[in-house]
């Protein structure tokens, strides 16, 4: 009593970039509800369709009933159910008759132990879900579950989705399963493409969807092989020129066209006068084409797109997109060749008028504060002040350019062109666009130090400036970014190996606002929200949790020295000593906590114990080394030289009382331990470890 089970949700055309997560989500949902009541097994094979005007998922082997359940249920303690001459209390019959229990069937409850007490307890037989009876509901469930940010109504219905609605399939093999789906009404029939094929299919099988559509409608309901089958049109079409990168748009194209055909046009070469980046943004931001480009990666006077209509001449097809795209790369040119009439310099003081954030101020003074930090790091980082200072000041001045203004997702790198343009260095010009980066994840830092100081300054400034107003990111929120600026300044540090102190730098940050702009413990709590972020950095480089704990938890503000001190710890990990050492560590740091505050040093006349003088020893002829080679950033041998200590550590808590009832052997000792944990903890908190 298997069969092939389908559900089409036919619609007006669904948003573009959400449609492949509608479709799986959608298939998701009901493949999990189904197997919920039994009506599939786990390993039950499935299809999803998405296509712009169409949701579907094609689920193998369904039930048309789940099979029944044998089930046993307490229904409460024997002294509750019956009286003191053994007959069915009121609270029993209530209980059964809310349950549906016929009265005869006391004599089969089963009695046993509970706890302490005898409780009565029902069994029976649950009959299995009904497929016909339950698809609906999976249906409404899992259109319910997904990820649509804004649902709307149509005409006078009441109903709600993503979209229009206009058809409805259910089928179950052959047999449609009675029902209604946001107004509509279960049957077997669906449209074919708009223009080409058949427009009304009748599905005559679950089976048969897939080809029906394909043989008769000129529709490829499949969003994974539609999109395989573009990819291979557009890497046939290319030849020997390759086409831009276009995973993203090929997605977004894919969810365009039920049929798609690839065509090559061409555009006027005058136009690669214009940089490269605003063609390919406008050919594939407005246009949805895909730019071509030669071996050295320079933008080809070519183009592909994926058209919704096969015909025997496209010629009009092609030449209709290129006159289209002639229009708007007429455009580029026209706010290229604009923007450089004036100099970026002057359109500085025009920040003035651009708002940056009511509580700090406009543009042009952020642009001061980028100024001065920026020079304050160059000049730690010994490069160009005047470099850093003069890119600092021009950074956000292409944010009044035409070009910046039609693609946002230029600023900083139509900076770096007008900045070539105006003759500026060329260190300033690529430092305007690198203060941008990283834009995110795995995105390439600056190329210098210049570079970084830029960076450095615009990403500091927004983490200090915008949770210094209180705007602190919370759950999925955070609208300005803060958490992707702060992984930027980590990596920044880090990959580029930048001795900065980052608490240092929050501090000259927070000297930039004036102090009724910020809160009082801004760079505390911007450094602490840093090196969460950290812990999450040095996850994905595959630090162990104990590993990152004893680094981080000891607030460290050298970023660029995090990386030699877990690679330390993960070095010392492996050592025999390793394991006594921490644990010694940890029980060092559990008796400091509870007493007061040890100031004074071990007084090696006071040692009343062989085992204290030994660790005294030690450690004194342990320390200079240890030291020596933190100073000299070798955490590795430092941990390493830790481990010739175990020996002594052991038998001073094997032969020691560190809570003498003397005061002053009490005080001695407890100095010896903390001088002892200081050492263990130069390089990192070891008992994190243990």
């Amino acid at each position: 009593m298997k069969d092939t089970l389908l559900i089409e949700l036919r619609t007006e055309e669904l948003p573009p970039k959400a449609l492949p997560r509608l479709g799986q989500t959608f298939a998701e949902k009901i493949i999990l509800d189904l197997h919920a009541r039994q009506l599939v097994d786990a390993e039950a094979g499935y299809s999803w369709f998405a296509t712009p005007r169409r949701l579907a998922v094609q689920v193998m082997a369904v039930r048309v009933q789940a099979p029944d359940q044998a089930f046993t249920e307490k229904l409460m303690p024997v002294a509750v159910a019956f009286d003191a001459e053994g007959k069915p209390t009121q609270a029993l019959l209530k209980k059964m008759e809310a349950k549906g229990i016929a009265v005869e069937r006391i004599a089969s409850f089963e009695r046993r132990m509970d706890g302490k007490a005898e409780a009565l307890f029902y069994s029976d037989v649950k009959s299995g879900a009904q497929l016909a009876q339950v698809i609906v509901e999976s249906v409404l469930a899992a259109l319910k579950a997904l990820p649509i940010p804004k649902l709307m109504r149509w005409g006078d219905s009441e109903h709600q989705f993503v979209r229009p609605v206009h058809g409805l399939i259910m089928l179950h093999g052959a047999k449609i399963l009675p029902g209604t789906v946001l107004g509509l009404a279960s049957g077997n029939r669906t449209l074919g493409h708009r223009f080409m094929g058949e427009r009304d299919l009748l599905i005559d099988h679950a089976n048969h969807y897939e080809a029906i559509l394909e043989e008769y409608g000129a529709v490829m309901p499949s969003f994974v092989k539609r999109r395989a089958e573009i990819e291979m049109r557009l890497l046939l079409a290319a030849g020997d020129a390759q086409p831009e990168e276009y995973q993203a748009l090929l997605d977004e194209v894919t969810a365009l066209v039920e049929w798609p055909v690839v065509y090559a046009g061409q555009f006027d070469p005058a136009f690669l006068a214009v940089p490269q980046e605003c063609l390919i943004l406008s050919m594939k931001q407005h246009q949805k084409y895909f730019p071509l480009l030669d071996r050295q990666g320079k933008l080809l006077p070519k183009f592909l797109l994926a058209s919704n209509l096969k015909t025997s001449d496209p010629q009009h097809i092609i030449h209709g997109n290129e006159r289209v795209l002639r229009a708007r790369l007429s455009d580029a040119k026209f706010f290229f060749e604009q923007d450089q009439k004036t100099k970026l310099e002057t359109r500085v003081p025009k920040l003035a008028q651009v708002v940056y954030h009511n509580k700090l101020g406009t543009q042009l003074e952020r642009v001061t504060r980028l100024s001065k930090l920026a020079v304050i790091i160059a000049q730690q980082l010994g490069t160009s002040t005047d470099w850093a200072g003069r890119a600092a000041y021009l950074c956000k001045a292409d944010l009044l350019s035409d070009m910046v203004g039609e693609f946002p997702e230029l600023q900083g790198l139509m900076g770096q062109y007008y900045a070539h343009i105006d003759g500026e260095p060329e260190a300033v010009a690529n430092a305007i666009e690198a203060h941008y980066r990283p834009r995110f994840a795995g995105d390439d830092l600056p190329k210098d130090n210049v570079g970084a100081a830029v960076a450095l300054a615009d990403k500091l400034d927004t983490l200090v400036g915008i949770y210094g107003i209180g705007l602190v990111p919370t759950g999925d929120k955070d609208p300005f970014g803060l958490r992707r600026h702060a992984l930027g300044v980590l990596r920044i540090l880090i990959e580029m190996s930048l001795p900065l102190d980052l608490l240092q730098l929050l501090q000259q940050v927070r000297a930039l606002f004036s102090a009724e702009q910020m809160s009082t413990s801004v760079t505390t709590d911007v450094h602490g929200f840093m090196l969460e972020r950290l812990k999450g950095y040095l996850r994905e480089q595959d630090f162990e949790p104990d590993e990152i704990d004893a680094v981080v938890s000891q607030n460290p503000t050298r970023i660029d020295l995090v990386l030699p001190r877990m690679q330390a710890v993960r070095a010392f990990k492996q050592l025999p000593e390793a394991e006594a050492l921490a644990a010694a560590n940890k029980r060092i740091q559990n008796i400091l906590k509870k007493t007061d505050a040890v100031t004074q040093e071990p007084d090696l006349a006071l040692f009343a114990e062989e085992a204290e003088r030994a660790l005294f020893e030690a450690v004194t002829q342990l320390a200079p080394k240890v030291n020596s080679l933190v100073a000299n950033e070798d955490y590795t041998e430092a941990l390493c030289e830790l481990a010739g200590v175990r020996a002594q550590v052991d038998r001073f808590f094997d032969e020691v009382m560190v809570m003498a009832e003397e005061p002053l052997v009490r005080q001695n000792r407890l100095a010896l331990l903390k001088t002892l944990g200081d050492l263990m903890n130069r390089v990192a908190d070891i008992g994190k470890l243990a």
